[in-house]
């Protein structure tokens, strides 16, 4: 039988063995838990079975080894006369002993685990005591090997290796006992009921070490049922754990995605703003023309020339004569006037209304040239990345009167995801914003830095002097949700901070305390792209 069908046997046996003769409390178990605790006591048990087995295979052969020695050491020879010979005790010793031994020797080397090997082990243990009694002369001491036998048998935990090793004892004792009492008691003549007193504290023996068996085995199964339910317990864990990371992950992407929804929302309603400002200024210049066009002189204009048309026959007459006439060269030249001016005014309107809408132009083209921009790197300056962010934010802080102070070194351009880079100045120069609009101080004003701290490294600093921020909260306006506006949504930082990391970056905040104002410094790694294009400016 091969190993794969000794474990099914066994694992078969376990699911239907009897309740033990040991009561201890086991996890309850169902399923796959219960299946597997069945191979993991299957093969506890087998490997237990092998390594007695192995112990055996060592163990059996010195034994016969010692029987030699002891029918060598007591009698090695026979006497009748002067002759002597091999005594018989020394051939049984070598024969016998050697055939005791070899078949459960080999047994144990090539089937370790097999039922048959335990019972042969146990048989032949049994015989090897009842040829070393014999080779003793029935010595007393020597039946204590019997017992030794058994309490080895024991390490098997296997109840029914007892069976047979009982047997062959007990049979062993009946027939020498009967028919040469002096091969096993030592005495010529024996009560034909001594094997059962010797058969009795077999069986006594017998009786504890079935209890220790059972309690053994019983211990097995409950470890082989907690580790079980252990590696159960940790299979639903690791699963758990892997669908809590997925549904993390997914989490994370859907807050990263709803950051940077909430940072292109930014920049659309500052886009809106700045382009609702100067569509005030259109409908104001629009307002303008329309009511210089409906106050002109051309209604006036019209009476006079039908004044003319009437007298087209004689208009030198009606001019020089008709009072109404005398007073038409006067009107016109007023009217000249009037409709010069009209015309300067309405021209003035036109070139105002003509720059609103270029710049309504310039602020969409800004936006455009970074809509559906995000991944694609390119060649840029970062200067005009940020005086990009500061025009999207200009009409807000025009209407805030908030002053915008730029100090930009010479840098050379390099290559950067426009889009990304612009929704994080973006949020800070919004974030900016607004603490200078809740802030203490009568000047309001945000400071933009950028400076090259490092060799293809390139900070970027937004100051301003605002309301300032506690210092526990420093790297807490980064986590999403968080925000100190009643308005806020908590997601403009965060965006900001999560598409820094994407672009190699790092923010971090600085402030000297409530009301001191702060700065929140962009710093990032570029690959320059090998010539300068920024200039240094001040401003």
């Amino acid at each position: 039988m091969s190993s794969s069908q000794l474990t099914a046997t066994c694992i078969e046996t376990h699911q239907t063995a009897a309740r033990p003769l040991v009561e201890m409390r086991e996890p309850d178990l169902a399923g796959p838990d219960e299946r597997r605790a069945a191979e993991l006591f299957c093969e506890h048990q087998h490997s237990i079975f092998r390594r007695t087995a192995r112990i055996f295979a060592v163990l059996m052969p010195l034994q016969w080894l010692a029987g030699v020695a002891t029918a060598l050491w007591i009698a090695p020879l026979t006497w009748v006369g002067t002759t002597s010979r091999v005594h018989p005790h020394l051939i049984a010793a070598t024969l016998l002993g050697g055939l005791i031994t070899a078949f459960p020797v080999a047994l144990a080397v090539v089937r370790p685990g097999a039922a048959v090997t335990r019972y042969a082990i146990a048989v032949g243990q049994m015989l090897m005591s009842a040829l070393l009694i014999h080779l003793t002369g029935g010595r007393i001491e020597t039946h204590f090997h019997v017992f030794g036998s058994l309490a080895f048998l024991a390490f098997y935990r296997d109840w029914r290796v007892f069976i047979p090793a009982t047997l062959v004892v007990a049979l062993d004792h009946i027939l020498r006992g009967l028919f040469w009492p002096e091969s096993v008691f030592g005495i010529l003549t024996a009560s034909p009921w001594r094997w059962l007193e010797h058969a009795g504290w077999v069986l006594f023996e017998d009786t504890f070490l079935l209890v220790s068996c059972a309690q053994s085995v019983r211990e097995m199964r409950s470890i082989a049922k907690q580790r079980a339910l252990l590696e159960g317990t940790n299979r639903r864990i690791e699963a758990e754990v892997v669908a809590r990371t997925a549904e993390l992950k997914a989490a994370q992407e859907q807050n990263l995605k709803m950051a940077r929804q909430a940072g292109m929302a930014d920049i659309a309603t500052n886009v809106l703003h700045n382009v609702g400002n100067v569509l005030n200024s259109v409908n104001v210049s629009a307002s303008i023309i329309s009511d210089k066009l409906h106050k002109s002189g051309t209604a006036d204009l019209r009476r006079a020339t039908a004044l003319l048309e009437e007298h087209r026959d004689d208009p030198s007459g009606y001019l020089a004569s008709d009072p109404r006439g005398r007073h038409l060269p006067n009107f016109f030249i007023e009217l000249g006037r009037q409709m010069t001016a009209d015309e300067a005014g309405l021209l003035a309107e036109v070139t105002s209304l003509t720059k609103s809408i270029g710049h309504i132009k310039e602020i969409v083209a800004v936006q455009q040239s970074y809509a559906g921009g995000a991944g694609f790197v390119e060649e840029a300056s970062v200067a005009e990345l940020l005086d990009d962010a500061v025009q999207i934010e200009a009409a807000s802080l025009a209407r805030h009167k908030i002053e915008v102070v730029r100090n930009y070194a010479s840098l050379p351009a390099v290559r950067i995801d426009r889009h990304k880079f612009l929704q994080i100045i973006v949020n800070l120069m919004s974030n900016a914003k607004h603490a200078v609009i809740d802030g203490p101080a009568d000047v309001r004003q945000i400071t933009i830095r950028l400076s090259q701290p490092g060799r293809n490294r390139i900070r970027v600093e937004v100051a301003d002097n605002g309301v300032g921020i506690e210092a526990k909260n420093l790297t807490r306006v980064f986590s999403q949700g968080f925000t100190t506006r009643k308005e806020g949504h908590g997601f403009g930082l965060h965006g900001a901070a999560n598409l820094a990391g994407e672009l190699g970056g790092k923010i971090t905040a600085d402030s000297a305390g409530p009301g001191r104002g702060a700065t929140f410094t962009f710093e990032f790694t570029v690959s320059t792209a090998g010539h300068k294009h920024d200039s240094a400016v001040v401003s």
